[in-house]
């Protein structure tokens, strides 16, 4: 059927209850949007279930039975409930290697934030030589971890080690940087070491989002260096900083490689993350493979990192409020 106003001109579309007209084409091309936007997000739902949501689950499965090298090929461990949070958290060591991982990851975070920080703002002043300094920085950073790992493995022998030499020149005896009783503070320098490029730039990136004109606006008012940093700095740079912290937090609280490399987490060393790995891999001192104690502690370690996220939302929020 054709209308007046020619033959073969489409009906309009009356909506129930009311005199405007619905064209069929525009819902096509909402439909085609749609489908778009779910082909778009799809590969990144697929993504995260795959690679992030069941490993989490599966992990912490694990924790809830009771698995030996048969039953995680074979199936059919029994179920435990808590039971094995309850066993780790039980043992002498627990707390011992809670302090040791707090220490290691607070000291960390804290050295790197505040030598970073320094060193950005040293930056943030463009002279000569200024960007290759700053690439130089970035050296840590861009290394393999073996690399870095071996080499203040070498640099802490108590031998002929470069650290030890350079304490000789003082007069000073040698100190046994990887002993059992040392090797905490031996590996927080070598994670230090690691951490401050990425604080670095990404406080650096920080300041050169602050207008200039407001340093120049309280150097007219009178307000030296100090305070300047005090008053515009550091509290324009608050985002940042917490961001920056968070990431840190998160990462040094899950490092195993720099301290296996060089310690193999013995002693003080030990964390949380470095007890976890050797329990999955059969590395600690009974050199039995122990799956689910390993889960349950990384667990605890994964509750710990969304407590802190939570404690960041929560910051960002107040703030923005």
């Amino acid at each position: 059927m054709t209308n007046a106003a020619g033959a073969g001109a489409p009906l309009a579309t009356t909506q129930p209850g009311g005199t405007g007209a619905v064209n069929p084409r525009k819902g096509g091309r909402h439909r085609t949007a749609n489908w778009a936007a779910v082909a778009f997000v799809a590969p990144l739902v697929i993504y995260l279930v795959v690679f992030y949501a069941y490993p989490l689950i599966q992990n912490f499965a694990l924790s809830l039975h009771r698995y030996d090298r048969a039953t995680f090929v074979s199936g059919g461990a029994p179920f435990v409930g808590l039971g094995i949070y309850r066993e780790v958290i039980a043992q002498p060591r627990f707390w011992r290697v809670v302090s040791q991982t707090a220490t290691f990851t607070l000291v960390s975070i804290s050295v790197q934030y505040v030598i970073g920080l320094a060193l950005a703002v040293f930056f943030q002043r463009n002279f000569r030589l200024s960007a290759i300094l700053r690439a130089l920085f970035l050296v840590p950073w861009l290394l393999p971890v073996i690399v870095s790992g071996t080499t203040w493995q070498w640099m802490m022998n108590p031998d002929n080690g470069a650290l030890n030499t350079l304490v000789g020149w003082f007069g000073a005896e040698p100190i046994w940087w990887l002993s059992a009783h040392n090797s905490l503070r031996s590996v927080i320098i070598a994670n230090i070491w690691l951490g401050i490029p990425f604080n670095l730039v990404i406080l650096y990136s920080g300041l050169q989002n602050i207008p200039r004109s407001l340093y120049e606006a309280a150097a007219i008012d009178g307000a030296g260096a100090w305070r300047q940093f005090r008053s515009i700095t550091l509290p324009l740079l608050r985002p940042v900083t917490l961001i920056t912290l968070l990431l840190g937090l998160v990462y040094t609280l899950k490092v195993v490689d720099i301290i296996w490399i060089m310690t193999t987490g013995t002693g003080t060393s030990q964390t949380l993350a470095t007890w976890s790995y050797g329990l999955a891999f059969g590395k600690g001192t009974s050199g039995v493979i122990q799956y689910s104690e390993a889960s349950a502690i990384g667990s605890l370690l994964l509750m710990v990192a969304v407590v802190f996220g939570f404690i960041y939302i929560a910051i960002q929020r107040r703030g923005e409020e």
